[in-house]
């Protein structure tokens, strides 16, 4: 065989090998459109994190795995590229104590929605007259009905680090923050409810609490709670070199506060999943928009 011969077999055998990685690179490349996204089982993150992950599956062709852990864990993941996004950032203050430890190794996507906030709630059927503000609960009588508790949600929660501080601004400090998770929290302003009792709760807008139960905020004029809050979308670094398609949608998914909290309460009658279906039906446009940053000519 000659040079020349030996030339067109060598490159016959290259290209031979060159469909055959091709042909084995794709089935492989696509496996790779797998997102993991963090959460905690707090029910505004469930709405908004179920709805991405129905969105890019259904529609971007995505394994979307959800990773539930404590909030700090969340933060930390992103900044060691072990998660890829989080969808629920409470700014500016709820969660700066985790956000100002990973900064500079996070993406922030901006809001997925906006006016957000936090603070403590007591029923509608406790007088105004006696307890309104936060200052009013130095007085005997509103600590004795309350037995000198606050009823919280999860210890890692940026809503209890703020908690914390608030007892201290208010000089608080005789009472007890009671550590718990969501549904606790839930069940025990159902129970207080029922029996007409006083409670004090740690709660945020949005929730669906607010549309099954009569309650209302204690005025916080010390602002030890914060103002309106901003919750966005956090991901890893290099996740728009990997999914840029992912990494694009997240950016435009933005939601009004209202929707979020249709979904929320929805869900209560149904489930999370359902919610999200219909709310996918009844917003076509949007999740167009969404999916493909295209919008609909008026």
């Amino acid at each position: 065989m000659g040079i020349f011969s030996r030339t067109l077999s060598i490159a016959a055998t290259s290209a031979v090998a060159a469909v055959m990685v091709a042909a084995l690179a794709g089935p492989a490349l696509a496996a790779e459109k797998k997102i993991n996204i963090g959460w905690t089982a707090w029910s505004d993150a469930e709405a908004v994190t179920k709805l991405a992950k129905k969105v890019l599956e259904d529609r971007m062709g995505y394994t979307v795995q959800l990773t539930m852990a404590d909030i700090g864990i969340q933060y930390q993941g992103i900044a060691s590229g072990n998660l890829d996004a989080m969808l629920m950032s409470w700014q500016p203050l709820t969660h700066k104590p985790y956000l100002d430890k990973v900064r500079q190794d996070v993406v922030d996507l901006g809001p997925m929605y906006t006016r957000a906030k936090l603070g403590w709630v007591v029923p509608a059927y406790i007088p105004e007259s006696e307890l309104k503000t936060i200052e009013d609960l130095k007085k005997p009588e509103v600590k004795q009905k309350l037995g000198s508790k606050i009823q919280g949600i999860d210890p890692g929660a940026g809503l209890m680090q703020a908690s914390e501080k608030a007892l201290k601004d208010y000089g608080l400090t005789d009472y007890q923050l009671i550590s718990a998770s969501d549904a606790a929290m839930l069940a025990g302003v159902e129970r207080a409810e029922r029996r007409k009792d006083w409670i004090v709760a740690t709660s945020w807008s949005p929730h669906w609490m607010f549309a099954k139960h009569e309650l209302r905020y204690l005025d916080d004029p010390k602002g030890a709670l914060g103002g309106l809050e901003s919750v966005n979308k956090l991901v890893r670094k290099g996740f728009y070199q990997e999914q840029p398609e992912a990494y694009e949608f997240l950016g435009r998914m933005v939601l009004p506060l209202a929707d979020v909290e249709a979904i929320m309460f929805e869900a209560q009658g149904s489930s999370y999943e359902q919610a999200v279906d219909n709310y996918i039906q009844k917003n076509p446009e949007r999740i167009e928009y969404w999916v493909t940053g295209q919008l609909k000519a008026g």
